[in-house]
């Protein structure tokens, strides 16, 4: 479980209530954009939540090398977004999201680099043992407690590198030692998460700004 900021402890029914709820607002960019959906896994771990995160394995000619994300990937033709989100969950760490809980969506994301929507479904991890297999595409699946996500001490202003250009972006330094910063999407939806629940860090400086 994990505290709002009124100080109940949110549990994963709670977190399903709270996304049923929320009014979806879905933002589009000038052309076509290209379609992405991404899932967020969740677990209930001893007084908190974590969620499951992949860093992506160095490819050329892909902008995201080596970055932090949710899996996921791009939605093909006739497919819908939530199901493109489980199959590439699936093709990219061997998870089955249909055998998990299913909590709901969140606002549709389009990318500030490059002309893409991302939707992201969330779901939450109720197989006993969830075991991933990673595919070539991925370099690691790890776990981060939603308490160290939203420590405000984490969350900074820092310099990332993408398809060749240098960035300062808001981002969260994960408590895991030698990952990359998480930015970009992925921190905008973490960001719309923790608001959706009531818990998002209460930053200066504007750090916690919207990129």
């Amino acid at each position: 479980m994990i505290s709002s900021h009124s100080g109940r402890q949110h549990t994963l029914g709670d977190i399903a209530e709270l996304l049923g709820s929320h009014i979806h607002q879905e933002h589009y960019v000038g052309g076509r954009p290209t379609r992405a959906a991404v899932a967020m896994i969740m677990r209930e771990v001893p007084d908190d939540l974590e969620i499951l995160f992949i860093e992506r394995a160095s490819v050329e000619r892909d902008p995201w090398s080596g970055h932090l994300a949710f899996p996921g990937g791009k939605v093909e033709q006739g497919e819908q977004a939530r199901q493109a989100a489980e199959r590439e969950t699936w093709e990219e760490i061997g998870i089955t999201l249909e055998s998990e809980r299913y909590l709901g969506r969140m606002s549709d994301i389009v990318g500030a680099n490059l002309p893409v929507r991302v939707s992201c479904f969330a779901y939450a991890a109720v197989t006993k043992e969830i075991n991933p297999v990673i595919s070539p595409e991925v370099q690691d699946v790890f776990w981060v407690r939603l308490s160290d996500i939203g420590d405000p001490q984490r969350h900074q202003t820092a310099r990332v590198g993408f398809s060749d250009r240098t960035l300062e972006v808001p981002a969260i330094i994960l408590p895991q030692p030698g990952k990359p910063v998480l930015w970009g999407i992925t921190y905008r939806l973490v960001m719309q998460f923790l608001e959706i629940i009531g818990t998002a860090p209460r930053l200066q400086n504007g750090v916690n700004q919207v990129h």
